[in-house]
């Protein structure tokens, strides 16, 4: 085959394979996650931990202190992996989310970790 064919070909299948490994999150995704989190001390320490120092990571920006912004934004993703490859990926599909065409799931979503919020303020 020709070599111009073969890369042409490739080129066009990678959207096709970013698409298949990046899918819309769906609600039965969050609510797997969610039970996951709330299953698991460790894991909603975790998330109430990243939640913090997404929190402290705001401030920093604020203030444009990029050197604690980006210690903080290490830390949190060293936390977001210890709460599973099932959080990464839910994460990583909620920032493809359309905001005007997704508003609902986005919703949807957010009140399901609303329960594991709540018990991060306790």
């Amino acid at each position: 085959m020709n070599r111009k064919f073969i890369v042409a070909i490739l080129l066009a299948a990678i959207p096709v394979c970013t698409q298949a490994q990046n899918p819309k999150p769906t609600k039965g995704d969050a609510q797997k996650v969610a039970a996951i989190i709330r299953g698991d001390k460790a894991k909603t320490q975790a998330y109430c931990d990243i939640r913090k120092l997404s929190e402290q990571l705001d401030q920093a920006s604020e203030k444009n202190d990029d050197k604690m912004a980006d210690e903080l934004a290490g830390k949190i993703i060293a936390l977001e992996k210890s709460l599973g490859p099932e959080y990464l990926a839910l994460m990583d599909g909620l920032q493809d989310l359309d905001p005007e065409k997704d508003k609902n799931l986005g919703q949807e979503i957010a009140s399901m970790f609303g329960a594991i919020d709540r018990q991060c303020t306790r």
